[in-house]
């Protein structure tokens, strides 16, 4: 470990980054620095918020917050066991792809591969097995079936991972509908860190579901989290005050503060580079980091800053050329990366969405064996990857959430923070604060003893929902269902403590349904008595973000039917949802493509306009990924796919492999339209290959 230096007390002032830079830190870090270090091992015991909660299982539907690292898993694991010894079965949902594939592999070596199975849309593997791992959409899937049959859902258990997704406002609707729909008899474990208002979610599932929930809480911290503030010229400070026996209190520390009310402006000074900041870190043992930035542009540049990092070896350049040896070995991509260099000599990584699935992949296996000194991430990381790190440095005290800058909210926060020690490697953990011109620190001092966010109702109504509710419910049963929405409920709530003046939760989704619903009877896909035509059952299994344009394009014979590359191309720009340039040369759009896209557009065009005319989203078929997903399947080159899509490599790999669930979804209907279902099965099979396909 290199040797700390603590220096004498100095005015902690601003200074300019190009300026005197020298790691120090505050003698009043001395004794929190004391406590770095590896905890000794000793025998597991459960904590008692853990034993409360798997008491609560199976007497009653069981809502456990506790923060990051501190052991949720475990209860499900228990209550699975369990389960798995009477006989039942069990069903584990999460809101990624990669979570379920890393929970799936955790439980095939706790239960035995032969009783696990997993469900994802790109994977499906046992599908009858004991334990079923999957994304929260093909549970929500499977209680579609499971009514339309007129059965209960063959489980004996459900546990939700990261239940705050109830309250995302693109995906939370998924969460919603699964506790809605669920059979009572089947109970619900329901895990996350970041609920603010745990009680009345359970409140609303014992209305709901008719049985009782109970609400564990724990807010003890596995490693405890200390705030640091980093002065540009180098030095480390405590962030907030600190209590007699060293302890971070409320409030920031004097020092912290003198600078925030330095008639110099902090923020007009550039903060230290990526390099110097990581120089810090080494030098008082509070490596690895995470640096949470804002785009992935910033990502990718931060590393450039890093080329005079020196990491410690101790054998751990060779394991990481021999990880990137395995990783090469499943794609070619991975031996070739531009960014191997800072990955394998320099040990920083950049992750974010941009990024290849299995470039991410090996960045999260390197990050969680302590092979790497620094990832710089997009919050993507806080929200669904688990690798933490000792330190996580904050350099923004806001977060642009797809249209406007909006300051971090508690729960962004606290799950940033969640990130900051890793169990049975810490014994404490760190946030670093670095001043510049985009960081409050009053805002993130307020963060750090702030709870986090209530979740609300995202349920709203979609033309594949109301497909699938027919399959089993007259439209008295959906209002009903509608009734018991989380917002119907918070909206009654409200109005018993004396609101009023706005239209009930359950009202206007009901209006919502009606909309859709006439939408639907106008163009036969539901007929005047209200159930669904013989159009409408099939395009009821379409179960995808635009399931009527690709049922009106079917209908309409404005599909290729024999063409797998064909129909893939022209599935793509349904899943398409960025704006992009269309100036394509004529070499980029062979005429095959050319025609079928006239075609199709041409066919639901009309359709389209009914559509916008009655207030329902329909946007424009881009053409560009349309002739990217053609010519990779018809097995163009990697970097010609990428040329002509004009996407980054991780944008495109989620482009095709939306595609590829999507022309799942078509081969579904191999009763009605048997040679484009067929098409579609080959289309799947040529496009999901490597770079694409995970390395699971």
């Amino acid at each position: 470990m290199a040797m700390r230096r603590y220096p004498s007390r100095r005015r902690a002032g601003p200074q300019a980054a190009g300026g005197r830079f020298s790691p120090a830190a505050d003698p009043a870090l001395k004794r929190v620095f004391a406590e770095i270090g590896v905890p000794e091992e000793t025998p597991f015991s459960p904590d008692p918020f853990q034993l409360e909660a798997l008491a609560a299982v199976g007497k009653a539907d069981c809502l456990v917050t506790a923060p990051t690292g501190a052991g949720k898993t475990w209860i499900a694991e228990q209550a699975i066991r369990r389960v798995l010894a009477a006989g039942g079965r069990a069903w584990y949902a999460c809101p990624l792809k990669a979570l379920s594939n890393a929970k799936f592999a955790d439980f095939g070596r706790l239960f035995g591969p032969e009783q696990v199975g997993i469900l994802t849309g790109d994977r499906k593997e046992n599908p009858d097995a004991a334990v079923i791992v999957g994304t929260t959409e093909i549970l929500r899937n499977q209680l579609y079936d499971a009514m339309h049959r007129g059965e209960s859902l063959g489980f004996d258990f459900v546990v939700l991972d990261e239940a705050h997704f109830l309250g995302d406002r693109e995906r939370g609707v998924v969460w919603e509908e699964v506790m809605i729909y669920l059979p009572s008899r089947i109970p619900l474990l329901l895990l996350s860190a970041t609920i603010g208002n745990a009680p009345e979610i359970a409140a609303w599932l014992s209305s709901v579901r008719g049985r009782p929930c109970r609400v564990v809480e724990e807010t003890r911290r596995p490693v405890p989290l200390f705030p640091l503030f980093l002065n540009p010229a180098g030095l480390l400070l405590p962030f907030c005050r600190l209590s007699r026996r060293g302890t971070a209190t409320g409030g920031l520390h004097e020092k912290v503060l003198r600078f925030v009310r330095s008639k110099r402006s902090p923020w007009a000074n550039r903060p230290p580079s990526f390099g110097r900041i990581i120089e810090v870190l080494r030098r008082f043992d509070l490596l690895p980091a995470i640096f949470f930035l804002k785009s992935r542009a910033e990502c990718d540049q931060a590393l450039s800053a890093c080329l005079g990092n020196q990491p410690e070896d101790g054998g751990k350049l060779a394991r990481r050329e021999a990880l990137v040896r395995d990783f090469s070995a499943l794609s070619e991509r991975v031996g070739r990366h531009r960014q191997l260099y800072h990955l394998r000599e320099l040990a920083v990584a950049s992750h974010h969405a941009g990024q290849l699935p299995i470039w991410k992949l090996l960045v999260e296996r390197l990050m969680t064996e302590g092979l790497l000194d620094a990832v710089f991430a997009t919050s993507t990381v806080a929200a669904g990857v688990n690798f933490p790190a000792r330190t996580i440095v904050l350099l923004y005290s806001d977060r642009f959430n797809g249209s406007e800058f909006l300051p971090l909210d508690p729960t962004e926060f606290h799950q940033m923070t969640g990130r900051a020690g890793r169990r049975g490697m810490d014994r404490i953990g760190f946030v670093l604060t670095v001043p510049n011109r985009f960081m409050d620190l009053l805002h993130v001092a307020a963060l750090l003893n702030a709870e986090p966010s209530d979740v609300e109702s995202r349920i709203h109504i979609n033309f594949s929902m109301v497909l699938n509710l027919l399959l089993s419910h007259t439209p008295p049963q959906v209002e009903d269902l509608l009734k018991r929405s989380f917002a119907a409920f918070r909206r009654a709530k409200a109005v018993r403590r004396g609101g009023a003046g706005r239209l009930e939760a359950a009202e206007r989704l009901w209006r919502e349904f009606e909309h859709h619903l006439a939408f639907l009877r106008d163009h036969g896909y539901v007929n005047p008595e209200n159930a669904l035509t013989e159009d409408g059952l099939w395009a009821s299994r379409l179960r995808v973000d635009r399931p009527l344009l690709i049922a009106e394009g079917f209908r309409r014979a404005a599909f290729p039917q024999k063409d797998p590359a064909l129909l893939a191309g022209l599935i793509a720009p349904f899943v398409f949802e960025k704006e992009i340039e269309e100036r394509l040369s004529e070499r980029q759009i062979p005429r095959p493509l050319a025609s079928a896209y006239r075609k199709l557009a041409l066919a639901l065009s009309p359709f389209m306009g009914e559509m916008l005319d009655a207030g329902f989203e329909a946007r424009p078929l881009s053409i560009r990924p349309a002739a990217a997903l053609y010519a990779w399947a018809r097995g163009e080159s990697w970097e010609r796919t990428l040329h002509i899509s004009e996407l980054e490599e991780g944008d495109l790999a989620v482009l095709i492999l939306r595609t590829a669930d999507n022309l799942r979804h078509v081969a579904s209907l191999a009763e009605v339209f048997p040679e484009a279902a067929a098409a579609a099965a080959e289309a799947v099979a040529a496009i999901l290959r490597d770079p694409v396909v995970d390395a699971l």
